[in-house]
Formats: C-alpha cells, structure tokens, sequence
C-alpha cells in the first residue's frame, strides 16, 4: 500500500481496560478447554468433507460437478477453522494434538501451521496496525473494486502461499521482519514436512494413475477458496485502525450452520480481546460483552454490501 494511502493508527490505550470487561473468576471458567468439544467439531467437520466428497462422487460426468465442487470446497477450505484454533492451542488440552490437527489441517488449504503460528499472534499483536499487522501487509484492504476483486478471488493468497512452498523450506524469510529468528528453525521443519507430504501424495497419485487427489481437494479448494477470502475479509475491513479491540474488530452474527463450521470464529471481536478462550465458550463470551460491541454485523452478506458501497468513496 502507498504509505500516503495508509489510515492513521490511533493508540487508544484501551486494551488493557478492556480486557478486564469479564470478571476474573467468569474468565476462568470460560478458558477451560475441553477435548470432547474438540473431538467432537472435528467429527462433525469430518463427516460434512465426506459427505462432500460424496456429493462429488454422484456428481462426476454431469453439470451437477460445480455445484458439487463448490459446497465441498466451501468445507475443504474451512479446515481454516480447526487450523487457527489449534494453533492457539485451545482446541485440545494437549499441546502435541493441537500441533498434529494445526498441521494437517493447514496443509489441506495450503498453510504451512507453524509458519501461521507466528503470523497470525503478530497479528494479534498489532490488530489493524497497516505497519505492524502482518495481515494488513500481505493484503491491505481494498480501496476500489478492482482490489475488492482481487483479494476476494484469493490471487494473494495462492501467490503468496505458492511461493512460501519453497521459500521456508530453504529458510528464505526475507519481508518476514515480525518472524522472531528463534522461531524461524520451527518454521522451517514444518514447511518442510508440509512440502515432504505434498511430494508423498503426488508421488502417489503418480504410480497408481490417481485424480482423486484432483477431483476430491484440489479442485474444490479452489472453488471454496473464494467463500473462505469473503469470510475473512469480513473480520476487520472497514474497521477501526487502533489499539481499540471493541471497535478494530467485526463481530458477525451468523448463521448457526456457519458458526459450526468455522468453529465459532464470528464472534470475531470477543477472539480478538480473549484469544485463549476457547471456540466452544465464544457464545457465552458474546453474552457478556454484545452490549460493548461497537462493529457488529447481522449478516456476512450485510458486511459486503456496506464495503462494496464504500469503495472508492
């Protein structure tokens, strides 16, 4: 983004007051994790990919195909949902199954886990800050429709993730200032099982003649992808941009089958100012604050259309 371009990011000083919004006690209560209420999201998000595939199956040879690849994309692609909630380790009491779902799920959209460990608490870190937030850096907000289109078709976001396929392998972490050098041999291994199992599943599909791979990921990724770019640009676009996590922050009042597949994440603002609560309290966490919330949306669809009015004015 053209620095003249860039809004002004307002230090409110308000965070640390915000956070205690929720008494002590209550905020105990609401950070327990639970490996049944994991375990059981993941079932049910497992169950909804091999319906999809299945709808795929039925599909195949006739016009009924897009239609098909497009629902069980919508549900490939939101394994960004288990993903982002293992790597804040809420998911799961232990440690080691958040990492092995974060890693599997992450490689299902293309995401190395460990690498979006660190991108994703700076951005935590530095919510709405066009400098400092790594989301904002690799994708600023859209300022026309031309931009608008661009981020929502995902170009970015493949281009981006193309190229950490072999950059982090190699330890290339050039424009990755925010990436701690302590962290970058993390990093590293796990771009580099990420790559290690990408090559086993070619190799595979390879010497047994296989498109399952094809027909059943990597075509409905990217059908879905273009669901899950709205969904995220819909978290902080048109947002304040400062410290001010009541206001930095939208909170989208979904559609329940959404909330289910992505884990709760609509209630977007109430993760920002509690990231360790985990997905299942979110709800409640609402109950408590709906009241402080200055963005919330009725509708994603809601959302796009006031940013859709609101480019190039």
């Amino acid at each position: 983004m053209d620095e003249a371009a860039m809004p002004a990011y307002r230090v409110t000083g308000r965070r640390a007051q915000q956070m205690r919004a929720i008494p002590g006690e209550t905020l105990r209560r609401l950070y327990a994790r639970s490996d049944a209420q994991g375990a059981l999201r993941l079932a049910i998000h497992g169950v909804l990919l091999a319906a999809g595939g299945g709808l795929v199956y039925l599909a195949w040879g006739t016009w009924w195909l897009a239609p098909a690849w497009l629902l069980h994309g919508i549900v490939v692609m939101a394994l960004f949902a288990p993903m982002h909630e293992c790597v804040h380790y809420t998911a799961f009491r232990s440690r080691r199954v958040n990492d092995v779902v974060a890693f599997l799920c992450g490689a299902a959209i293309g995401t190395s886990a460990v690498y979006y460990r660190h991108f994703h608490l700076a951005h935590h870190r530095y919510t709405q800050d066009p400098v400092r937030d790594p989301e904002l850096i690799a994708t600023p907000e859209p300022r026309t429709p031309g931009q608008y289109l661009r981020r929502a078709l995902g170009y970015d976001y493949w281009r981006i993730r193309l190229g950490q396929l072999w950059r982090l392998p190699l330890g290339r972490f050039e424009g990755l200032d925010f990436i701690h050098p302590a962290a970058r041999p993390e990093i590293v291994r796990g771009s580099r099982r990420l790559v290690a199992l990408y090559v086993v599943i070619a190799g595979a599909s390879l010497v047994s003649g296989s498109w399952a791979a094809v027909i059943y990921w990597l075509a409905p990724a990217l059908f879905g992808n273009l669901p899950l770019r709205l969904y995220l640009m819909a978290e902080h676009t048109g947002c304040s941009h400062d410290d001010d996590a009541f206001r930095n922050t939208r909170t989208t009042l979904a559609h329940p089958f959404v909330r289910l597949l992505m884990w709760n994440m609509p209630y977007h603002a109430e993760h920002h100012l509690f990231p360790n609560i985990p997905f299942h309290a979110l709800p409640a966490t609402h109950a408590l604050l709906r009241d402080r919330l200055a963005v919330v949306a009725p509708s994603y669809a809601a959302t796009h259309r006031a940013l859709l009015r609101g480019l190039g004015s």
